[in-house]
């Protein structure tokens, strides 16, 4: 019996993902794994127990990475599983920066009660005049799941795109519309672009993308959209280019302080993925990986290790290694299988930054010789998967 705990509310979807063999409740003591969305875990104590934290979504600031690493505690998130319904809020912001609809609800608001609706609305109305998205340049900053989403939608609505990704993947670049063109480096997606859209995770590479230095680097009049994190922009520089003309809207679905109330920004409360298809599709996705990993010792959208799968054998015991990425420590585990007359049968490693995982097929016996893996310098933890 698995353990799990939630920490926010799971669509059902999700949770039915889980078979008998998993208890699941949002306070329990001991948990074998944690099913969460938004709730901040920084301060929190990891219990012992704990295995794996999978995310219902793609974004996990709200995961002490480092922390849980360290005790051998593997992250998971969903990428892609919400990739359509932020696609959709993105093509709303794309007709949002152009034809000032929000303006022009707003100002018919205003209307209610008064004589001559009509009337005021033909003589009005032209102060609402905005362009067409259709033949325009589109500038797309990440291209993954949503990127390529993005960038395909945007074709068919009659866009030139601009893709920028320096870790683009076999996989999004086979999905990947043939008319997106391939920009060299973020400055052309500048010079070039009408639209900018970015859609890349929060890392001190990534803060403040959208700066003074850059935004001078757009044409004028330029449209932003930033439903990745609020923190990609630096507002001060935003509202400055704002104020001067070199940005004509900004779309920012983080509200905050500084941009709340702002002449010319347009900020949604962070409603990318509010749909209940993409609650559903990520708690669905965080359920298998983390079914996955706690059965079967596999590892598939981790955030803080490696990826590392392997079919299991029949009658084999699987004993799973997470460790430093460091060298001796492969050596030294099958050493001690020797030593014991204990035959691999299947051995498969990989490594991400500072952490590696391995995961070996072995004779029945193996959980005799774990204590001696964990005192292997540089092991952090090791499971035992009958």
């Amino acid at each position: 019996m698995y353990n799990i705990l939630t920490l926010n509310k799971i669509s059902n979807v999700g949770l039915n993902e889980l078979t008998a063999d998993y208890k699941v409740s949002d306070d329990c003591k001991d948990p074998d794994g944690i099913l969460l969305r938004s709730f901040k875990m920084h301060d929190m104590e990891l219990p012992d127990s704990l295995k794996a934290v999978a995310r219902c979504g793609a974004g996990v600031n709200n995961i002490p990475l480092d922390k849980c690493a360290e005790k051998g505690v593997v992250v998971f998130n969903t990428p892609g599983a919400n990739a359509n319904a932020v696609k959709e809020l993105v093509l709303t912001g794309l007709l949002i920066s152009s034809r000032k609809i929000i303006d022009g609800y707003n100002w018919s608001q205003t209307l209610k009660g008064t004589e001559g609706v009509a009337a005021a609305v033909e003589k009005g109305k032209a102060q609402f005049v905005g362009p067409e998205i259709y033949g325009k340049t589109l500038g797309i900053i990440g291209l993954g799941a949503l990127g390529v989403l993005v960038a395909n939608a945007a074709v068919a609505l009659g866009m030139k795109v601009y893709g920028y990704d320096p870790y683009l993947s076999v996989n999004a670049a086979w999905n990947l519309n043939r008319h997106v063109v391939k920009a060299a480096n973020m400055d052309e997606i500048f010079a070039v672009s009408d639209y900018i859209t970015v859609h890349v995770p929060l890392t001190p590479d990534t803060k403040e993308t959208f700066n003074a230095e850059n935004l001078a680097k757009c044409k004028d009049g330029v449209r932003i959209l930033n439903f990745s994190r609020g923190e990609l922009a630096n507002n001060k520089d935003m509202i400055a280019a704002l104020e001067s003309g070199k940005v004509s809207r900004y779309v920012v679905d983080f509200p905050c302080e500084e941009t709340v109330g702002v002449d010319g920004i347009i900020t949604l409360p962070h409603l990318g993925a509010s749909t209940p298809e993409a609650e559903d599709n990520c708690a669905a996705m965080a359920a298998r990986e983390l079914m996955d990993y706690l059965e079967n010792g596999n590892i598939t959208n981790s955030v803080n290790y490696p990826n590392c799968s392997a079919p299991r054998i029949a009658g084999h015991d699987r004993i799973c290694i997470l460790h430093k990425n460091v060298p001796a420590i492969l050596s030294g585990a099958t050493s001690l299988f020797s030593s014991k007359g204990l035959n691999i049968n299947n051995m498969t490693n990989n490594a991400k930054g500072q952490y590696a995982y391995t995961i070996m097929d072995a004779e029945a016996g193996a959980e005799n010789i774990t204590d001696a893996i964990k005192a292997i310098d540089g092991v952090i933890a090791v499971r035992v998967i009958k």
